[in-house]
């Protein structure tokens, strides 16, 4: 069994019933016999009943985030991102559990573990690529294929901080988790993110009012206390550039053909504007 599983099971809730999930063997289980069995691959699927609807990223996808953000591009994304939960692990305390939703590569989770040794982490993901990848992420970092939409296999008041970096959000289910002083942090791109692209390259522009539709969204279980903006140059190469629209939610919707076409137009390095919100919320 992959050790961070076994350090985390107890904040786990059978998606059965809800009763705590202890670690046994190669599964998890609970005290009404429900057992959840732990992929070769280091990862537990709390998946249960019909298929859902979230498909979630795609290997390509996933490939292209990795290679992106191994380059260091959103670096100084990821530090804001640390700035934001390390206030949540000054209280709590450094062995604090975070939790990822939406997880992905898992480069945020990873990039709080390597700054508070002592943290242990949690990353979610709908995604069976993803979760087999944030498996391997972080030696502390326990990866569990879950939709978060249906719930989230986590015990009520368990974790300190759960982060959403461009990833959809519950926040009935986040603020049900949270304990009582903990942090919710959202990364969420402006309008200016990726602009030099957006048109060129026909990828999925950011509404202008998503930070007020952010904030609309949670009313009723958070209120903001801390946001900060984040915005800076890159300098990005025609292969960074096709990292960048194959890893979001424009893969989905630009050819492979088109893209490679308005990829040739492209200098082989240019300018563009990184720009995103890191905003931080407490539950009411």
């Amino acid at each position: 069994m992959h050790p961070a599983l076994a350090d985390v099971a107890a904040l786990l809730a059978c998606p059965e019933c809800g009763l705590e999930l202890e670690a046994a063997d190669r599964a998890l289980r609970c005290r009404s016999g429900h057992s959840f069995d732990i992929a070769k691959q280091g990862y537990v699927s709390l998946l249960t009943g019909s298929s859902t609807k979230m498909t979630g990223d795609t290997p390509a996808m996933l490939d292209a985030r990795a290679a992106f953000q191994g380059a260091g591009h959103f670096a100084p994304i990821a530090q804001a991102v640390v700035g934001a939960i390390g206030a949540t692990l000054d209280e709590a305390g450094p062995a604090a559990p975070i939790v990822e939703v939406g997880a992905g590569t898992g480069y945020y989770l990873t990039a709080i573990l390597d700054a508070v040794p002592e943290s242990r982490g949690i990353a979610v993901d709908v995604a069976k690529p993803a979760a087999r990848r944030c498996a391997r992420a972080h030696p502390r970092a326990a990866s569990v294929l879950a939709d978060a939409w249906r719930g989230l296999p986590l015990r009520a008041d368990t974790v300190s901080g759960v982060l959403a970096a461009f990833a959809p959000r519950n926040p009935a289910e986040v603020a049900r988790v949270l304990e009582p002083g903990g942090r919710f942090v959202v990364v969420t791109p402006t309008s200016r993110h990726l602009g030099e692209l957006v048109g060129r390259l026909g990828m999925v522009t950011v509404d202008p009012d998503k930070q007020q539709r952010l904030t609309e969204s949670l009313a009723g279980h958070f209120s903001p206390i801390d946001r900060v903006s984040v915005e800076y140059p890159m300098t990005l190469s025609r292969t960074d550039i096709a990292h960048v629209v194959g890893m979001g939610p424009s893969a989905f919707h630009v050819a492979d053909e088109s893209r490679n076409a308005a990829l040739d137009t492209l200098d082989e390095n240019t300018k563009v504007t990184a720009s995103v919100v890191v905003a931080a919320y407490r539950p009411i």
